[in-house]
């Protein structure tokens, strides 16, 4: 399964319901995992992100489906990695 890790700014919207926040990250580990996917690892970060987050999804379009569904909402701007694992790293660089 894919992993992506979402980097997240925080809006003014979510900013100002920031004591929301954690009862929002509860409901989307709940939306994701009926979409397939797993949020896995939930960071509040400092520096140019508020949160980090470490999600398994089936394939790219589930994943943008969830994000985007998450933007719409207006509490976070998101931006996505993909990552590799150390297996498919050395996979890659093997295949060089």
């Amino acid at each position: 399964m894919p992993t992506y890790i979402a980097l997240m700014k925080y809006t003014q919207q979510g900013v100002a319901k920031v004591k929301d926040s954690p009862s929002r990250l509860a409901a989307g580990r709940e939306e994701f995992k009926q979409a397939g996917a797993k949020i896995k690892e939930a960071y509040l970060t400092m520096g140019r992100y508020d949160l980090v987050c470490v999600i398994d999804a089936p394939d790219d379009e589930t994943y943008a489906r969830l994000m985007l569904d998450l933007a719409s909402r207006g509490n976070v701007q998101t931006e996505t990695l993909k990552a590799f694992s150390e297996d498919q790293f050395r996979k890659i660089v093997d295949s060089i």
